[in-house]
């Protein structure tokens, strides 16, 4: 698993993110499960994934359905070398670019988003 520094600090990171959201996002973005992962080596450009059903989906009919957002923390840290500042920064963006997706954006719209 990833450094406990590095995991304190994506779980406040993550936290002073949802505290700072408007509060109709912020309700959405509490229903959906954040982890906090490592990732395989063949996966090292990973820094976030999103799965499961957007808001916009119908009800989820299984638990494989509900909404996650995993950030990969070795990944995350060693995308900004270990530098803490770049990290949350790159936690924060990551985060938030998944969120939208959860929130029933496209590609397209997270990156118009500026995520």
């Amino acid at each position: 698993m990833a450094h406990p520094r590095f995991l304190r600090l994506a779980e406040t990171e993550v936290q002073r993110v949802l505290n700072h959201l408007p509060q109709e996002i912020r309700v959405a973005a509490e229903e959906c499960l954040v982890s906090y992962e490592d990732i395989s080596a063949e996966d090292s450009e990973i820094l976030g994934m999103f799965e499961g059903l957007s808001r916009l989906d119908p009800l989820p009919d299984s638990i494989e359905d509900l909404p996650r957002i995993r950030l990969f923390l070795d990944n995350l840290r060693d995308y900004v070398d270990g530098d803490e500042q770049d990290f949350r920064k790159e936690v924060r963006i990551t985060y938030l670019h998944e969120l939208g997706h959860y929130l029933g954006w496209d590609e397209e719209q997270v990156e118009a988003m500026g995520l």
